[in-house]
């Protein structure tokens, strides 16, 4: 694994997560906000199906899309996040969290946090017998990651505290005493994406993808609206190229995101 150098002050990740990253009217333009409620549906899906009954812990909740999803499914879910806001509670408590909990999840959130070992570890204490870890984070010993380098999508610097490889998370996982259950390279999304955005910003001028496909209140800078229909119109251009280097990737288990399952016995 690798850690962003220099390490970011608390006042610099305030500043990182403020304002644009995260606005309460949501991120992408379109139908974007609704296809991120759908796939965290389907997350909420799969979790439901394979964890025992009980209470579902979501480290890095976001916007509450899972949690919102888990519950429609009758199930008691508590969101954590690096801000407390209504409906979920302060990162800072789970170093504090008791009980037994059917499950535990860092979706693309163990990138964000300090100390993602301890994190883990943690998370494997907190688990009931039967209950399951679910973990995505971007795989830093992906090709995407190798080939774009510092215009990786998922570097994502200062907010990516920690870059992790595949390898490296399932090393940790297990030597905190949880069985394996699933390793995928597709689950985890991001991984076409991270592909189309990669050879965009490669081209001149280059143009972020990201930006141009969220609301103008959640973009990191102004974007002209015929900026935007270029960068856009550019990865339509390019996705043949890009779905061809997801899939070697994924093919080759180098796939730009990794998404874990495991369980305690």
């Amino acid at each position: 694994m690798a850690t962003t150098i220099p390490w970011p002050s608390e006042d610099e990740l305030d500043a990182a997560y403020g304002g644009w990253y995260r606005p309460a009217d949501g991120r992408f333009s379109g139908a974007g906000d609704r296809l991120l409620r759908y796939l965290r549906g389907r997350l909420a899906g799969r979790i439901d199906r394979i964890v025992p009954p009980g209470p579902i812990l979501d480290v890095g909740s976001g916007d509450g899309a899972l949690l919102d999803a888990l519950r429609r499914r009758g199930r008691e879910a508590v969101g954590l996040e690096r801000e407390a806001t209504e409906g979920t509670r302060d990162l800072e408590i789970f170093e504090l969290e008791q009980g037994d909990w059917a499950g535990v999840v860092f979706w693309h959130s163990l990138e964000h946090l300090r100390e993602p070992g301890k994190a883990i570890e943690r998370a494997a204490r907190l688990l009931r017998p039967g209950g399951f870890l679910f973990v995505a984070v971007p795989n830093s010993a992906s090709f995407q990651a190798r080939l774009f380098g510092v215009r990786w999508f998922a570097l994502d610097i200062p907010r990516h505290l920690v870059h992790l490889t595949a390898p490296a998370l399932l090393h940790k996982i297990e030597e905190s005493g949880l069985q394996v259950e699933r390793v995928s390279y597709t689950r985890g999304g991001q991984i076409l994406f991270g592909w189309v955005h990669g050879i965009i910003s490669l081209l001149p001028a280059h143009r972020d993808l990201y930006d141009a496909i969220r609301r103008p209140a959640a973009r990191s800078r102004p974007l002209s609206a015929t900026a935007r229909l270029v960068t856009i119109g550019l990865g339509v251009i390019v996705l043949p190229i890009a779905a061809l280097g997801a899939l070697i990737e994924v093919l080759a288990r180098r796939g730009g995101t990794v998404y874990v399952e495991a369980g305690r016995a």
